[in-house]
């Protein structure tokens, strides 16, 4: 595996995560006291499930007196509701929950991005709708995880299509009863990210009426608990150099990765290796580019009343002189 700090542009990358106050390559040293680093996934994010069933972070952080302890989530919005009250420090979810979570007072910050991945979310019909595109999505039942990233697909492409929001019925469901429900029919369309909708259409021949392609990015980000990330910049720093390695093994070795996957995410090796290679997997720094999409999408929530309040999303980003532990 080829070291993340190699791909990156050494001074962008220190000039983001690195600012917390890690003035140069620091290494990772043994803590003082045991310290746990709490990590929210979901088992649709292939980096997470995968090095968290590799075990390549305990063994690590092992070293170093870090315990890790992995807490599982249905979806972002979820874990970001986790993040919040105190029981993960660490997460990775899509370019919706944040908004959504910071509105709503939620302490954290913007520790690193996975770089777009546009084909990985989509709005499914069934294989047999008469729905040929997205603007005869008006009037018709539409289900999605509220507050997640297909959201801000759903109103981009519904206003890329000459209609509005209100034009449709949202149905807001987990992915799971999202699943039942679109089988069933009892919804006109799905809107969903992978592995879900890879899943969709390998096992009942759900079809793609619109993915993210050329509408939006699709960005999901990497999160941390604002005071662990002040506390604890090396940890932060290593865990996001792991990511980094896992998701360049993932992209070379995409069969392989499939095959791993398969079993812990309880998909058929085909929907998983359909579902990473629309994942860039590409773990980034956060930069001032990234952060102003996520304002786009903040401010167009907020005129939809999909959030109480505006918000500035510069306020959770990473910043220089942040204090540190032993400081």
């Amino acid at each position: 595996m080829i070291n993340l700090l190699k791909s990156f542009q050494r001074r962008q990358f220190l000039s983001t995560v690195a600012a917390l106050a890690i003035a140069s390559s620091i290494p990772l040293t043994a803590q003082a006291e045991d310290l746990t680093l709490r990590i929210g996934f979901q088992k649709a994010a292939s980096l997470l499930t995968l090095i968290k069933a590799q075990g390549t972070l305990e063994k690590e952080f092992a070293k170093n007196n870090v315990n890790v302890k992995w807490i599982e989530f249905p979806a972002g919005p979820q874990l970001l509701e986790g993040l919040n009250v105190g029981s993960v420090d660490f997460g990775y979810v899509g370019e919706a929950p944040p908004i959504f979570a910071q509105a709503a007072g939620a302490n954290f910050v913007y520790a690193g991005y996975e770089a777009p991945s546009p084909r990985a979310e989509a709005i499914l019909i069934p294989k047999d709708s008469n729905i040929k595109n997205v603007a005869d999505l008006k009037g018709k039942k539409v289900a999605l995880n509220k507050g997640s990233n297909v959201h801000y697909l759903l109103v981009k492409a519904l206003e890329k299509n000459g209609l509005k929001y209100s034009d449709i019925q949202p149905v807001f469901l987990p992915p799971a009863d999202a699943r039942a429900a679109f089988e069933r029919g009892s919804v006109d369309a799905w809107v969903i990210w992978d592995p879900f909708a890879a899943a969709a259409e390998k096992q009942v021949g759900a079809k793609v009426l619109q993915s993210a392609d050329g509408i939006v990015n699709n960005q999901s980000f990497f999160l941390a608990e604002r005071t662990f990330a002040q506390k604890n910049p090396a940890v932060l720093n290593k865990l996001l150099d792991e990511l980094g390695k896992q998701g360049k093994w993932i992209v070379k070795n995409n069969k392989q990765a499939a095959q791993l996957l398969s079993p812990l995410q309880g998909l058929d090796t085909p929907v998983v290796e359909l579902s990473i290679s629309r994942y860039s997997h590409d773990v980034r720094p956060i930069t001032d580019a990234v952060l102003a999409e996520q304002q786009n999408i903040a401010d167009t929530f907020f005129e939809l009343k999909l959030i109480p309040k505006k918000i500035q999303v510069s306020d959770a980003q990473l910043k220089p002189g942040i204090t540190t532990a032993g400081k």
